[in-house]
């Protein structure tokens, strides 16, 4: 048996995503925690393809008056140009000046604008935090799910924390909002090796804490944060007990 745990950064790791257990929700359709007011969890199939593409840009109207060669007219009040600054003492085929200690660019990682909906949504802060979500895949077989991230990535879990203003709010933690293994590998801690993943890679990503927002009494199948006893089985700790929305802390090293 061979596990391995892949990062969700492209359409070929997002294929990966399994289905849910329960067949009337999608992890690769839902938007329950983007979306404080509107977000569902159930399953979209609009949502698995890819987007439509954006309608191409509608052709300039033509000056009836002015030649086919016309440049654009001067406009005195018009803002001065964003480009370089003219260098009145350089020649005018210089190239721009190379700095060789400096390191070159990279490349900000980026996802297709017609990519499916719910790809768009883990890649939006990619360049900047990392990766929102990973797959474990048992013998290349897709065994389980975990979405995860910044609080502000997450607008229903900044609200859900708003209940609670004896909740540390500095640092913010870092939050899990999805946890899940597919049906057929239920009971083979697949789901606990993920969270422990996400929580290594959390604390190198410089977070001190990370939360999850688990529903007491929910079905097995219909809940997105599994149930408190499973986090505390995992060293989390209940830090602002509910009958319903408890929330669960744990601290990183």
């Amino acid at each position: 048996m061979a596990i391995r745990i892949v990062d969700v950064t492209d359409e070929a790791s997002f294929a990966l995503v399994p289905p849910c257990a329960d067949p009337g929700f999608d992890h690769r359709s839902c938007d329950y925690w983007e979306d404080a007011d509107r977000g569902s969890k159930a399953i979209r199939l609009s949502w698995l393809g890819a987007a439509a593409p954006a309608p191409a840009a509608k052709p300039k109207s033509r000056n009836p008056f002015g030649g086919d060669d016309d440049d654009p007219a001067f406009n005195p009040f018009a803002p001065a140009s964003k480009g370089p600054a003219f260098n009145p003492f350089a020649l005018d085929d210089d190239a721009p000046v190379h700095n060789p200690f400096a390191p070159p660019p990279k490349a900000a990682p980026t996802v297709a604008s017609g990519a499916p909906s719910k790809l768009r949504l883990l890649a939006r802060g990619i360049a900047v935090f990392g990766s929102y979500a990973k797959v474990l895949l048992d013998d290349d077989e897709p065994a389980a799910y975990i979405q995860f991230g910044p609080l502000t990535a997450y607008p229903r879990a900044l609200r859900t924390r708003d209940l609670y203003p004896k909740l540390p709010v500095s640092p913010l933690p870092a939050v899990i909002t999805c946890i899940a293994s597919t049906a057929a590998a239920r009971e083979r801690g697949f789901a606990a090796q993920l969270v422990e993943a996400v929580c290594d890679d959390l604390a190198g990503r410089g977070f001190s804490a990370v939360e999850t927002y688990p529903e007491v009494g929910a079905k097995l199948n219909a809940t997105s944060a599994a149930q408190p006893a499973f986090w505390t089985n995992l060293g989390f700790v209940v830090a602002a007990p509910d009958d319903r929305y408890p929330v669960l802390r744990r601290e990183l090293r």
